[in-house]
């Protein structure tokens, strides 16, 4: 097969997957090589530079997707008329879930401070996260993690691309003008002088 077929090939079938196409799959499909299909994915990956789309390497799989730039208008025509954005609570959740997998609800709860029953029943139907495992222990609760979906979604590879933790936690500096607010009488929302 030559490139130009191989990559034509790899076109297809992209184009037409559902969810991001394995770089095994898709060397079973072709019946070449993976290195040689993931070579051809990284050079058709190139020639999109500067079009509306990309052949991203998502939930490890390839797939097209809209240009990251592109996204305000991408989002106006997809959210017209229908909103399924997620509330602040089911964020929250999400991220707990997503760097702290596996956890528990009970556990999500704790570190929220409200009970997570309900959002994570909702992020589980929306196929954010899912059941991964159950913890030791009394009752062997039900351990959650994130989904190929939540990845895709995203336009992650695996959840080690998330960004750190740490930057979005405040400095030493804001923590303890928070401390030193909270010793104040009345808190800090007390200005007297």
């Amino acid at each position: 097969m030559t490139d130009e077929e191989l990559a034509r090939a790899i076109e297809a079938v992209v184009l037409v997957a559902v969810e991001p196409v394995t770089p095994g799959l898709l060397a079973e499909l072709v019946e070449e090589p993976v290195e040689r299909v993931e070579a051809t994915c990284d050079r058709l990956a190139a020639s999109y530079d500067g079009h509306g789309f990309v052949l991203a390497k998502v939930a490890g799989g390839y797939r097209y997707q809209t240009h990251a730039d592109l996204a305000p208008y991408v989002e106006r025509f997809a959210n017209r008329d229908v909103s399924h954005r997620l509330s602040t609570a089911a964020l929250e959740t999400l991220a707990i879930v997503a760097y702290r997998q596996p956890v528990s609800r009970a556990q999500v709860s704790a570190l929220r401070g409200v009970n997570a029953e309900g959002v994570v029943r909702l992020l589980e139907q929306r196929g954010y996260i899912a059941a991964v495992g159950r913890a030791e222990g009394p009752g062997q609760p039900i351990l959650y993690g994130t989904t190929d979906l939540f990845l895709e979604r995203l336009g992650l590879d695996t959840v080690d691309q998330l960004p750190p933790v740490e930057d979005f936690l405040p400095g030493p500096e804001v923590a303890g003008e928070l401390e030193e607010g909270l010793r104040r009488p009345g808190g800090t929302g007390d200005r007297r002088g």
